[in-house]
């Protein structure tokens, strides 16, 4: 089969043998595969997690039609069927993800590539705003990096799970005027250095009850600000900064839960609860499409080297999908 593979010279199209699944693993004929941030770690030759290196598959998300199924591979999930998952080596013609990573989709009303935008930012966010942001109905929150794929999705998932207020912050003028079209009721100008009295003026003077963070050390003060006294701060993402200041006297004493979420350190089984508890939530507004994101380009697998090209400079909104 064709794959995107990891190389001393960069990514290179290349046959490879076609991957087996293992018992609790479903193998996919891969119709489209998401491209996200991480990928381009690994595409530079960085580790994430426990894939990484020369000779990596790249790839995190796909969909496309069930071809194979292990042995302890639950029945409700056969031969034939229309998919979406998240896993490594995605981009591919053919893929595995364990079973508690794939979700059937509706033949009716999704294609392959929207599909295929979808798994981790379903995933992330309604882990990271329910679950670990515990967000109730008529509370508030603000998504940190709201114009990136998954934020988008966070501004809709707190929305669905009846937010009465959703702030999303985007340093660029042109995607903070797209917000308001994922929920967003009030955009965030993190470039200002006065952001935090912008949020606490659309809460009056309260501060959020939850921040989902995708940027961590630049906003990391101005988010303790922002927050509510017993508010929620979860921190998914670091496109800021791994490392910066951070005002434990405000932290404390405005007595804010600060919570840090990672796929990469989560078993085979907590996963699989992840995606359980979204589909739970969530899968009736995905089936009727009221939960999406936007696409800004669709690539050939043959151009998976050009289509990280776009994703690195910068300038898309919304997803970037490669067609397998």
């Amino acid at each position: 089969m064709k794959a995107a593979v990891v190389t001393e010279s960069g990514i290179e199209v290349r046959d490879v043998p076609e991957p087996r699944p293992k018992p609790n693993e479903v193998l996919v004929r891969v119709r489209a595969a998401g491209l996200n941030r991480a990928d381009l770690a690994v595409a530079a030759g960085h580790a994430h997690g426990s894939i990484g290196g020369v000779g990596t598959i790249m790839g995190m998300e796909f969909a496309g039609e069930v071809v194979e199924v292990g042995a302890e591979v639950p029945d409700s999930i056969r031969p034939g069927m229309r998919v979406m998952a998240s896993g490594a080596a995605g981009y591919a013609e053919y893929a595995v993800a364990d079973w508690g990573r794939v979700s059937s989709l509706s033949d009716s009303n999704m294609g392959w590539v929207q599909a295929a935008t979808l798994p981790i930012a379903l995933q992330t966010m309604h882990d990271a705003v329910v679950t670990n942001g515990t967000l109730k109905p008529g509370q508030s929150i603000l998504i940190q990096g709201a114009s990136s794929g998954v934020g988008l999705m966070g501004m809709q998932v707190a929305k669905v799970m009846g937010a009465a207020l959703v702030l999303g912050s985007s340093s660029d003028a042109g995607r903070r005027a797209r917000l308001a079209e994922f929920g967003c009721d009030v955009a965030v100008d993190t470039g200002d250095a006065g952001w935090p009295d912008r949020v606490l003026e659309a809460t009056g003077g309260r501060g959020v009850d939850v921040i989902v963070d995708q940027v961590s050390a630049s906003v990391a003060n101005g988010n303790l600000r922002a927050c509510a006294i017993l508010g929620r701060i979860v921190n998914v993402g670091r496109l800021g900064g791994a490392k910066g200041e951070f005002d434990f006297d405000l932290h404390a004493m405005r007595r804010i839960s600060y919570i840090g979420v990672t796929f990469r350190t989560r078993s085979s089984e907590e996963v699989r609860e992840i995606n359980r508890r979204m589909r739970t939530d969530l899968w009736p507004a995905v089936e009727s499409g009221k939960l999406r994101l936007p696409l800004d380009r669709t690539f050939p697998l043959a151009e998976a080297a050009a289509a990280l090209a776009h994703m690195k400079a910068n300038a898309h909104f919304g997803k970037i999908v490669l067609e397998c």
